[in-house]
Protein backbone atom coordinates (compact mmCIF):
# COMPACT_ATOMS: atom_id res chain seq x y z
CA UNK A 1 0.00 0.00 0.00
CA UNK A 2 0.99 3.40 -0.96
CA UNK A 3 0.11 6.57 1.01
CA UNK A 4 0.39 9.98 0.43
CA UNK A 5 0.14 12.32 3.51
CA UNK A 6 0.07 16.38 3.07
CA UNK A 7 2.78 15.95 0.40
CA UNK A 8 3.70 19.80 -0.47
CA UNK A 9 6.97 20.17 -2.72
CA UNK A 10 7.98 23.76 -3.17
CA UNK A 11 10.78 24.58 -5.30
CA UNK A 12 13.54 26.99 -4.94
CA UNK A 13 12.57 29.82 -6.89
CA UNK A 14 9.06 29.76 -5.01
CA UNK A 15 7.07 27.52 -6.86
CA UNK A 16 4.72 25.52 -5.09
CA UNK A 17 4.32 22.37 -7.25
CA UNK A 18 2.24 20.06 -4.89
CA UNK A 19 0.13 21.62 -1.98
CA UNK A 20 -0.93 19.30 0.41
CA UNK A 21 -1.91 16.76 -1.30
CA UNK A 22 -2.80 12.67 0.25
CA UNK A 23 -4.47 9.76 -1.02
CA UNK A 24 -3.96 6.31 -0.46
CA UNK A 25 -3.33 3.21 -3.09
CA UNK A 26 -3.81 -0.56 -2.71
CA UNK A 27 -1.94 -3.02 -4.19
CA UNK A 28 -2.37 -3.91 -7.86
CA UNK A 29 -4.42 -0.86 -8.86
CA UNK A 30 -3.66 0.80 -11.98
CA UNK A 31 -3.94 4.44 -11.30
CA UNK A 32 -3.76 7.63 -13.95
CA UNK A 33 -2.81 10.48 -12.79
CA UNK A 34 -4.24 13.33 -15.23
CA UNK A 35 -4.57 17.09 -15.02
CA UNK A 36 -2.50 20.09 -17.07
CA UNK A 37 0.93 20.40 -18.15
CA UNK A 38 2.00 22.12 -14.73
CA UNK A 39 0.03 20.48 -12.77
CA UNK A 40 2.48 18.75 -10.35
CA UNK A 41 2.13 15.18 -12.30
CA UNK A 42 5.66 14.40 -12.71
CA UNK A 43 6.81 16.35 -9.66
CA UNK A 44 4.64 13.94 -7.67
CA UNK A 45 5.54 11.07 -9.26
CA UNK A 46 9.56 11.73 -8.41
CA UNK A 47 8.57 12.40 -5.24
CA UNK A 48 7.43 8.98 -4.73
CA UNK A 49 10.21 7.36 -5.33
CA UNK A 50 12.75 10.50 -3.98
CA UNK A 51 14.02 11.71 -6.99
CA UNK A 52 12.75 14.96 -5.41
CA UNK A 53 12.54 15.43 -1.94
CA UNK A 54 9.14 16.95 -0.52
CA UNK A 55 9.04 19.74 1.43
CA UNK A 56 6.72 18.82 3.52
CA UNK A 57 4.27 15.94 3.89
CA UNK A 58 5.09 11.81 4.29
CA UNK A 59 5.28 9.28 2.04
CA UNK A 60 4.75 5.73 3.38
CA UNK A 61 4.90 2.41 0.99
CA UNK A 62 4.32 -0.57 2.91
CA UNK A 63 4.22 0.32 6.13
CA UNK A 64 7.84 2.08 5.33
CA UNK A 65 7.97 6.18 5.70
CA UNK A 66 10.16 6.96 2.74
CA UNK A 67 10.90 11.13 4.01
CA UNK A 68 12.27 9.52 6.86
CA UNK A 69 15.17 6.67 5.44
CA UNK A 70 18.16 7.51 4.33
CA UNK A 71 19.61 8.01 0.88
CA UNK A 72 21.18 4.49 1.19
CA UNK A 73 18.19 2.57 2.26
CA UNK A 74 16.03 4.54 -0.38
CA UNK A 75 18.45 3.50 -3.18
CA UNK A 76 17.72 -0.05 -2.17
CA UNK A 77 13.81 0.94 -1.94
CA UNK A 78 14.77 2.11 -6.12
CA UNK A 79 15.43 -1.69 -6.66
CA UNK A 80 11.32 -1.99 -6.46
CA UNK A 81 10.17 0.43 -8.35
CA UNK A 82 10.37 0.83 -11.45
CA UNK A 83 10.00 4.15 -13.64
CA UNK A 84 9.10 5.07 -17.33
CA UNK A 85 9.68 7.99 -18.70
CA UNK A 86 8.40 10.11 -21.16
CA UNK A 87 11.88 10.19 -23.35
CA UNK A 88 12.40 6.81 -22.70
CA UNK A 89 16.10 7.80 -21.53
CA UNK A 90 17.87 4.79 -23.46
CA UNK A 91 21.31 4.78 -24.45
CA UNK A 92 20.77 4.89 -28.55
CA UNK A 93 24.20 3.89 -29.48
CA UNK A 94 23.70 0.97 -27.07
CA UNK A 95 22.51 -2.61 -28.16
CA UNK A 96 18.78 -3.13 -26.86
CA UNK A 97 19.47 -5.71 -24.47
CA UNK A 98 22.51 -3.38 -22.88
CA UNK A 99 20.00 -1.24 -22.00
CA UNK A 100 17.43 -3.56 -20.75
CA UNK A 101 20.06 -5.08 -18.36
CA UNK A 102 20.71 -1.52 -17.01
CA UNK A 103 17.62 -1.82 -15.24
CA UNK A 104 19.68 -4.57 -12.96
CA UNK A 105 22.34 -1.85 -12.06
CA UNK A 106 21.17 -1.56 -8.76
CA UNK A 107 22.12 -4.94 -7.71
CA UNK A 108 25.11 -5.30 -9.00
CA UNK A 109 28.40 -4.67 -7.64
CA UNK A 110 29.69 -0.98 -9.04
CA UNK A 111 32.74 -2.91 -10.39
CA UNK A 112 30.54 -5.43 -12.00
CA UNK A 113 28.80 -2.33 -13.58
CA UNK A 114 31.87 -0.41 -14.83
CA UNK A 115 33.23 -3.23 -16.53
CA UNK A 116 29.49 -4.26 -18.33
CA UNK A 117 29.17 -7.52 -16.71
CA UNK A 118 26.15 -9.40 -16.30
CA UNK A 119 25.41 -12.95 -15.19
CA UNK A 120 23.81 -15.23 -17.78
CA UNK A 121 20.78 -15.55 -15.69
CA UNK A 122 20.08 -11.87 -16.17
CA UNK A 123 20.99 -11.91 -19.72
CA UNK A 124 18.05 -14.94 -19.85
CA UNK A 125 15.61 -12.27 -18.33
CA UNK A 126 16.38 -9.76 -20.32
CA UNK A 127 15.85 -11.31 -23.57
CA UNK A 128 12.21 -13.21 -21.64
CA UNK A 129 11.34 -9.42 -20.80
CA UNK A 130 12.12 -7.96 -24.58
CA UNK A 131 10.11 -11.31 -26.13
CA UNK A 132 6.80 -10.00 -23.66
CA UNK A 133 6.89 -6.38 -25.01
CA UNK A 134 6.81 -8.28 -28.17
CA UNK A 135 10.37 -7.29 -29.66
CA UNK A 136 12.52 -9.99 -28.52
CA UNK A 137 13.55 -10.02 -32.04
CA UNK A 138 15.28 -6.62 -31.82
CA UNK A 139 17.50 -7.20 -29.11
CA UNK A 140 20.98 -6.70 -30.45
CA UNK A 141 20.00 -3.91 -32.76
CA UNK A 142 21.21 -0.48 -31.51
CA UNK A 143 18.62 0.88 -29.84
CA UNK A 144 18.63 4.31 -32.40
CA UNK A 145 17.38 1.59 -35.33
CA UNK A 146 13.88 1.48 -33.68
CA UNK A 147 10.75 3.46 -33.58
CA UNK A 148 9.62 5.44 -30.50
CA UNK A 149 6.84 2.62 -29.74
CA UNK A 150 9.51 0.19 -29.48
CA UNK A 151 12.01 2.43 -27.63
CA UNK A 152 9.33 3.02 -24.86
CA UNK A 153 8.79 -0.96 -24.82
CA UNK A 154 12.67 -1.84 -24.11
CA UNK A 155 12.12 1.08 -21.55
CA UNK A 156 9.44 -0.85 -19.68
CA UNK A 157 11.33 -4.51 -20.19
CA UNK A 158 14.43 -2.70 -18.68
CA UNK A 159 11.90 -1.49 -15.67
CA UNK A 160 10.77 -4.93 -15.38
CA UNK A 161 15.00 -6.08 -14.57
CA UNK A 162 14.04 -4.66 -11.29
CA UNK A 163 11.37 -7.04 -10.53
CA UNK A 164 9.69 -4.15 -9.36
CA UNK A 165 6.44 -4.19 -7.26
CA UNK A 166 5.56 -0.56 -7.72
CA UNK A 167 5.96 1.20 -11.62
CA UNK A 168 5.92 4.50 -11.84
CA UNK A 169 5.31 6.26 -15.78
CA UNK A 170 5.76 9.40 -16.70
CA UNK A 171 3.70 10.37 -18.97
CA UNK A 172 4.77 7.06 -21.39
CA UNK A 173 2.81 7.94 -24.03
CA UNK A 174 3.05 11.56 -24.59
CA UNK A 175 5.86 11.50 -27.39
CA UNK A 176 3.59 8.78 -29.57
CA UNK A 177 1.02 8.66 -32.04
CA UNK A 178 -2.27 7.23 -31.16
CA UNK A 179 -2.28 3.87 -32.18
CA UNK A 180 0.94 3.24 -31.31
CA UNK A 181 0.05 4.78 -27.28
CA UNK A 182 -2.64 2.25 -27.00
CA UNK A 183 0.06 -0.66 -27.42
CA UNK A 184 2.43 0.36 -25.16
CA UNK A 185 -0.75 1.16 -22.41
CA UNK A 186 -1.59 -2.44 -23.18
CA UNK A 187 1.21 -3.40 -22.12
CA UNK A 188 1.26 -1.67 -19.06
CA UNK A 189 -2.57 -3.12 -18.43
CA UNK A 190 -1.15 -6.62 -18.78
CA UNK A 191 1.41 -6.01 -16.21
CA UNK A 192 -0.94 -4.82 -13.71
CA UNK A 193 -3.83 -7.26 -14.76
CA UNK A 194 -1.26 -10.76 -15.16
CA UNK A 195 0.99 -10.07 -12.42
CA UNK A 196 -0.87 -7.53 -10.03
CA UNK A 197 2.01 -4.92 -10.56
CA UNK A 198 1.23 -1.48 -8.98
CA UNK A 199 0.85 1.42 -11.54
CA UNK A 200 0.84 4.46 -11.31
CA UNK A 201 0.41 6.66 -14.71
CA UNK A 202 0.61 10.40 -15.73
CA UNK A 203 -1.59 10.89 -18.77
CA UNK A 204 -2.89 14.16 -21.18
CA UNK A 205 -5.88 12.40 -22.27
CA UNK A 206 -8.83 11.46 -19.96
CA UNK A 207 -9.70 9.02 -23.34
CA UNK A 208 -6.76 6.57 -22.09
CA UNK A 209 -7.01 7.20 -18.31
CA UNK A 210 -11.25 5.80 -19.25
CA UNK A 211 -9.67 2.96 -21.22
CA UNK A 212 -6.74 1.56 -18.90
CA UNK A 213 -7.33 2.49 -15.24
CA UNK A 214 -9.16 1.73 -12.28
CA UNK A 215 -8.91 5.04 -10.74
CA UNK A 216 -8.04 8.46 -11.93
CA UNK A 217 -6.41 11.29 -9.57
CA UNK A 218 -6.45 14.25 -10.92
CA UNK A 219 -4.53 17.47 -10.26
CA UNK A 220 -4.89 21.31 -10.44
CA UNK A 221 -2.12 23.86 -9.76
CA UNK A 222 -0.40 21.19 -7.21
CA UNK A 223 -3.59 20.39 -5.64
CA UNK A 224 -5.73 17.37 -5.67
CA UNK A 225 -9.11 18.10 -8.04
CA UNK A 226 -10.41 14.44 -8.64
CA UNK A 227 -10.11 11.11 -7.04
CA UNK A 228 -12.31 8.39 -8.04
CA UNK A 229 -13.31 6.11 -11.21
CA UNK A 230 -13.17 7.48 -14.17
CA UNK A 231 -16.82 7.13 -15.44
CA UNK A 232 -17.20 9.72 -12.64
CA UNK A 233 -15.51 12.37 -14.66
CA UNK A 234 -18.12 13.99 -16.67
CA UNK A 235 -17.89 17.15 -18.92
CA UNK A 236 -18.45 19.38 -15.81
CA UNK A 237 -15.55 17.70 -13.84
CA UNK A 238 -13.47 17.29 -17.11
CA UNK A 239 -13.76 21.51 -17.07
CA UNK A 240 -12.96 21.81 -13.14
CA UNK A 241 -9.83 19.47 -13.91
CA UNK A 242 -8.60 21.33 -17.20
CA UNK A 243 -10.14 24.59 -17.31
CA UNK A 244 -13.05 25.90 -19.31
CA UNK A 245 -11.49 26.42 -22.98
CA UNK A 246 -10.58 22.68 -22.39
CA UNK A 247 -10.14 20.88 -25.58
CA UNK A 248 -12.71 18.42 -26.19
CA UNK A 249 -10.56 16.08 -27.66
CA UNK A 250 -9.44 15.11 -24.05
CA UNK A 251 -12.57 13.67 -22.82
CA UNK A 252 -13.54 11.50 -26.04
Amino acid sequence: MLEIKNLTKIYDNGFKALDNVSFTIPDGQFVALIGLSGSGKSTLLRCINRLIEPTEGQIIWNGLDLTAISDEDMRLVRRRMGMIFQQFNLVKRSKVITNVLAGRLGYMSPMYSLLNYFPAEDKQDALANLQRVGIGEQAYKRASELSGGQQQRVAIARALMQNPELMLADEPVASLDPATSHGVMKYLEDLNKEDGLSIICSLHFLSLARAYSDRVIALKDGKLEFDGPPELIDNVRFKEIYGEDAVEVGIN
